[in-house]
């Protein structure tokens, strides 16, 4: 019987369709709307002038791993065309289509000549173009012919711009700032027509001075990328059937030198070997607005087609928990809409510097119609509100006055009530971890300055005022495990693993029977064996085609052990498109990035066309979490269908900075809303019982360029405050399956390497009880990317000292990585209870897994993904 599980007929499936419309209903809650003169929605149909780089080249999400291989990808020309709208300006989005593909193919021929002189193949060129992605820059001028020939008095301008891993962003026209070609494009449609639209195909911030200074742009939106079929719920936004409720995740400043890490991010400062994170925990809105920096944008920012009201009806004290009621009311007269409600928090400040606020809760009713109202009750834990006192290894909560502020974005609330917390309490006791910073870090110390202003002190006295009980909170302690002892083998006779999922055996007593050897190959990819760089990356798994890697096989014919599949992400399950299933039982992958496959063999064809979700950036400007738990089961639904273990998602880095080439894959700037969104992602696929999440990129991942040989110099209370926050929100709350680490060193030491983070933080204090792999090839030998200008300043990570830090599984797995952990253990950098405590994690993973189900290892997680709404 066939292994392989794909349909076997080309035709578009029911699932397709289902998913599809789910991610069609959720579009309008997503998108923001920054700026509108009533333009929309359109009041009727009809002709409409198209023009800018994404009008027909939509970007349905970036490149990399966070690709999806689709059937179909609908741009916004076609999404126009098939809601009945006509598009008048078809002669020149064939200029700009021509325009583009000449730059495409300069480019890709500049890639492989290069490739060719250095002494390497055309297939390593193209990898080169998949690790370096090309920015697009070309654009057709618009002529007054086009517009006298549009015959429309409405024109929707599609500005797109795409990123993937491998490169970062620049600060320069065409990338994060408009073109002069675009610019120059919106001042000439601006004056032609009554209507001017501008929607931003886009995933991360770009500067928006042209967009608010040139006159006649009638409204912007943020659409995002929405997945395959983006053209679709463009359309649904300008007929109104879309409304739109997102808000922004991130700042965006009004220039790019007022984000504080702008003068050293990446390559800015000519050096990609070390990163100094020199703002600390002032990141984003906590710089902004304690350094009092005006943004363009504020974090939580987006307009409605309707007003609200947002009124605080009561707060109270729950032991160590603050409940605030607030009531919403759609206060306009036209359209249904939904509001989002903030909570910060300011600090008192005296011991420990903070930012002036910080976002602690968020909820967002259902669609209210015109004078319809809902009450939110968001719950925040007092606990949660404490800082890290580096000096004292603690969290904690000084005393003073804490000052809850309501609203619609960080720079439109109001005070609703103060809490009083008459002593200092430590709420949690830990290790000092991660090795100091390089002494010449010189953190950023905000200014002295009064936490309210004048025109809040009448707020102030208006509020309710609370009182905190100190001796209500509990001291939380850790203990940190050692290793566990070298496991003794009770019997000869050979348990096979089906005899520990079915409670015939222990755990413990069948690892206690493997080899070194044979705990070394658990250790690893199933990629030991395979020779050349595109065996090993992006789809390196030889079960199911197109998925980026598996468990080893090496085990199964002795023991019977399955493999896992592990398929990238995080905007749906990457698989190769097309396959054959040759009569030996093999596979050939045809299209993606299966490489070389043998179009004409014989066997049976599969296809593998997938959904694309909307990338993580513009999931989470819904800032609602049960709507992204809704499209982390839709790809759970299809993890079942294709038999993939994990999915190497939800990916969670900080958006330290707006040029991060795989921002759109991540979702905030904010470590709250990061950690929410991971969660109710993870929630949604883990519905799914034994299928599962890898969180990613643990830890201080924030920069593409030279990734894999960065250093990022940042300080404890940074990395736990912002950079870990978010990670740990998504263990506590969902408890994933997998997580990877980063690619990057921590202080000097590889995050792969790092038993700091890997296994003092992650598991001794957060409680972490999955499996842990690496990102691919982060213990290989890339000697051959310095021919391409790679810095390579600190060196690879070491597989023996994975295994040491409890990074369980080395991915793709590669031979090397094999010997250097049987190395390692010869030379006593680890021993035996090294590879026995990795191996208990994986094969708890095992058990855990759809391959067994073994209900015993289903750890008690929440049932649904946690709302803030009252019931």
């Amino acid at each position: 019987m066939s292994g392989f599980l794909a349909p076997t007929s080309p035709e578009i499936t029911q699932r397709e369709i289902r998913n599809q419309a789910r991610v069609r209903a959720i579009a309008g809650d997503c998108m923001v709307l920054l700026k509108n003169d009533g333009a929309l929605p359109l009041k009727q149909k009809g002709r409409i002038a198209l023009y800018g780089n994404g009008a027909r080249a939509t970007v349905k999400g970036g490149t990399g791993s966070g690709d999806v291989y689709v059937r179909e990808t609908v741009s916004v020309e076609e999404g126009l065309r098939r809601e009945g709208f006509v598009v008048t300006t078809g002669e020149w989005l064939d200029r700009q289509e021509r325009a583009a593909a000449e730059e495409r193919k300069a480019y890709e021929q500049s890639v492989i000549d290069a490739a060719v002189a250095a002494g390497q193949t055309e297939e390593y060129a193209r990898m080169m173009m998949i690790l370096n992605p090309m920015t697009p820059r070309a654009l057709a001028d618009i002529t007054q012919d086009d517009v006298r020939n549009s015959l429309t008095d409405t024109a929707v301008y599609v500005l797109a711009r795409n990123s993937g891993e491998g490169r970062d962003r620049s600060a320069e026209p065409g990338d994060y700032e408009l073109s002069g070609a675009e610019v120059s494009n919106l001042r000439f449609l601006a004056a032609q027509y009554e209507k001017l639209i501008v929607l931003l195909n886009i995933g991360g911030v770009i500067d928006t001075k042209p967009l608010r200074e040139i006159p006649g742009i009638s409204a912007v939106v943020l659409t995002g990328q929405m997945g395959n079929i983006t053209g679709l719920t463009v359309a649904d936004l300008l007929t109104g059937r879309a409304i739109p409720s997102g808000k922004l995740t991130d700042t965006w400043a009004e220039n790019y030198a007022d984000y504080p890490s702008s003068g050293v991010f990446s390559h800015n400062d000519g050096d990609v070997s070390d990163e100094y994170y020199t703002e600390g925990i002032f990141v984003g809105y906590r710089y902004f607005d304690t350094f009092g920096v005006r943004p363009a944008y504020a974090f939580g920012f987006g307009l409605s087609y309707t007003s609200f009201s947002l009124d605080t009806e009561a707060v109270k004290t729950e032991g160590t928990d603050i409940l605030l009621h607030l009531r919403v009311r759609n206060t306009g007269s036209e359209y249904a809409g939904r509001e989002v409600a903030q909570v910060y928090v300011s600090a008192p400040s005296e011991r420990i510097p903070k930012p002036w606020q910080e976002l602690r809760g968020f909820a967002k009713t259902r669609l209210l119609q015109p004078g319809e109202e809902e009450t939110l009750c968001i719950r925040l834990h007092a606990a949660s509100l404490a800082s890290f006192c580096p000096k004292c290894s603690a969290w904690v909560l000084e005393a003073g006055d804490y000052i809850l502020r309501v609203g619609n974005s960080s720079r439109n609330t109001r005070v609703a009530a103060v809490v009083r917390l008459p002593e200092t309490v430590i709420t949690e006791k830990v290790q000092p971890l991660f090795r100091d910073p390089d002494p010449s870090l010189e953190e950023i110390v905000p200014p002295r300055s009064e936490r309210t202003s004048p025109e809040e002190d009448a707020e102030i006295a208006s509020v309710p005022k609370l009182t905190m009980d100190p001796s209500a909170f509990v001291l939380k302690e850790h203990s940190y495990a050692s290793l566990p002892e070298v496991l003794k083998k009770k019997t000869d006779r050979l348990i096979p693993f089906d005899d520990v999922a079915g409670g015939k055996a222990e755990l413990d007593d069948f690892i206690a029977q493997l080899s070194d050897e044979e705990l070394a190959y658990l250790m690893v990819g199933n990629s030991v064996d395979n020779v050349g760089f595109n065996s090993v990356l992006g789809a390196a798994a030889k079960t199911l085609p197109g998925a980026a890697g598996e468990t080893t096989g090496k085990l199964e014919q002795k023991y019977g052990l399955k493999q896992m599949e592990l398929c990238d992400g995080p905007a749906g399950l990457r698989l190769t498109p097309e396959y054959i299933e040759k009569p030996d039982g093999t596979a050939v992958g045809l299209g993606g990035m299966s490489f070389g496959g043998d179009k004409a063999a014989e066997g049976i064809r599969h296809y593998q066309y997938l959904t694309a979700i909307p990338i993580a950036m513009t999931l989470a400007s819904s800032w609602d979490l049960n709507l992204i738990a809704s499209m982390g089961d839709l790809v759970g639904s299809e993890m079942e269908q294709f038999g993939a273990t994990l999915w190497l998602a939800p990916g969670m880095n900080i958006h330290r900075n707006p040029l991060c080439g795989r921002n759109f894959e991540y979702y905030s700037e904010d470590p709250l809303l990061a950690g929410k969104c991971a969660a109710a992602d993870t929630l949604g696929v883990q519905k799914h019982p034994g299928y599962g999440t890898t969180v990613k990129h643990f830890l201080a991942n924030n920069q593409e360029d030279n990734r894999m040989f960065t250093n990022s110099h940042i300080s404890e209370r940074a990395i736990r405050e912002i950079y870990a926050r978010n990670f740990q929100i998504t263990v506590e709350e969902a408890q994933p399956m997998s997580l990877m680490t980063s690619y990057n060193l921590v202080n000097g030491i590889h995050a792969a390497n790092n038993e700091d983070s890997v296994t003092r933080l992650l598991r001794d204090e957060w409680g972490f009880r999955g499996m842990v792999m690496t990102d691919w090839l982060t213990t290989s030998d890339l000697s051959f990317m310095l021919a391409a200008g790679v810095a390579q300043k600190y060196g690879k990570s070491d597989a023996a000292l994975c295994v040491k830090a409890q990074n369980d599984l080395i991915e793709p797995g590669e031979k090397p990585d094999f010997e250097r952990i049987l190395a390692g253990l010869r030379e006593g950098v680890i021993t035996r209870a090294h590879l026995e405590r990795n191996a208990r994690n994986i094969l708890t993973l095992m058990l855990r897994c759809h391959l067994y189900a073994h209900q015993s290892y289903h750890f008690p997680i929440p049932g649904k993904c946690i709302t803030f709404t009252c019931e």
